[in-house]
């Protein structure tokens, strides 16, 4: 399959394939845009079926980051890496810093951080090749795990989603279903059982669901059903591709906001699920709570926890302003969503875009 030709290919300026015989890497990085900023996306470590798949995933990705780097207003551009392989049991830190050595490579054009299948300590071994990694915990501007700031995002753009439909943001008695219970699914649980909202889960992995159950008291359900459950809210938060041909007719909720990247199977899907009469957060800026808090990191600039929190909120207010257009226009909110990042991406392009320092 030719990057090329890949459907997923949107005129990437530069995609790196990487191999190192010593440690196994097998990893490319994609850098979609520069136009804004430097390419800026976590790297995530999964076992993918094909070949052909991870290069549709990180190009997927990749073009996701442009978009959600332009609508967060952070002056980054959008980039991407995928590691192929069992984050369980072939990663090791000789790995990480072959991955880091590529990193550094490509002289800044690249930040990269955690994603699926990575850490905070996956991260550190990076660093040790390369400056150019976000989501540290030590440094002057250590920003740490982005997770919870993503789960506060997404908390936001629920809320969001919720007064745009029935005039009120409360989430008491609200019913949610979480598909996916990582690190942002679990922050994301904390935040809605703590706003009284009642929680539907699943999750690949037992322990995932055990301590979900446990801390927040929710009701578990079978992975291949979470989707259709009788809920006000579907959250994916796991991996992409969850809203396609297939999924849409099984869903109940009104709502779809959650975590995961690219969860239309295809552009058409948006179209879907306004017929459907779902109103759908765009994956891309419902997510963007993690690179507007990393964003600080990389610029160098200290912000306490509460201060990025509190400046992750610019979510609940894009959103809104993406809902009234989408209604307005009688279009769906992907629509509206893609272009108003690609009208930022192309200004920062017409003004000269942004260019490595010498």
């Amino acid at each position: 399959m030719s990057v090329f030709s890949s459907e997923s290919f949107d005129n990437h300026e530069q995609v790196l394939f990487c191999s190192d015989k010593d440690t196994g890497l097998k990893a490319i990085i994609a850098v979609h845009s520069t136009a804004i900023g430097p390419g800026a996306g976590g790297c995530r470590m999964w076992q993918y079926a094909s070949e052909e798949d991870a290069i549709s995933d990180v190009l997927r990705l990749s073009r996701g980051m442009s978009y959600k780097n332009a609508l967060a207003n952070v002056g980054l551009g959008g980039a991407k890496a995928i590691i192929m392989g069992d984050s369980k049991s072939q990663k090791t830190p000789e790995l990480m810093k072959a991955f880091g050595r590529y990193v550094d490579s490509l002289s800044g054009r690249y930040i990269t951080a955690e994603d699926v299948g990575m850490s905070v300590k996956d991260m550190e071994h990076v660093a040790t090749q390369t400056r150019w990694v976000a989501g540290l915990v030590r440094g002057n501007a250590a920003s740490g795990d982005p997770s919870p700031f993503t789960a506060h995002g997404v908390f936001c753009g629920i809320r969001a989603s919720l007064r745009y439909l029935n005039g009120s943001d409360d989430l008491k008695g609200i019913r949610v279903a979480v598909q996916g219970l990582g690190n942002v699914g679990y922050n994301l649980c904390r935040e809605l059982h703590q706003a009284g909202a009642e929680l539907m889960v699943s999750d690949i992995h037992a322990v995932h669901v055990e301590r979900v159950v446990k801390k927040f008291g929710a009701t578990v359900v079978a992975v291949d059903a979470i989707i259709g459950q009788e809920v006000d809210v579907f959250a994916p938060c796991a991996l992409g591709a969850v809203i396609n041909d297939e999924t849409i007719p099984q869903l109940k909720a009104k709502i779809v906001a959650g975590a995961a990247n690219n969860q239309l199977a295809e552009a058409r899907h948006g179209e879907a699920l306004r017929e459907r009469g779902v109103l759908y957060a765009p994956d891309y800026l419902i997510n963007a709570g993690g690179i507007i808090n990393v964003a600080n990191e990389i610029k160098g600039v200290p912000v306490t926890v509460e201060a990025g929190m509190a400046a992750v909120e610019v979510v609940y207010s894009t959103l809104l302003e993406i809902y009234a257009t989408a209604e307005q226009e009688g279009r769906p909110t992907s629509e509206i969503a893609d272009e108003m990042a690609k009208a930022r991406i192309e200004a920062a392009k017409a003004a000269g875009g942004w260019h490595i320092a010498a």
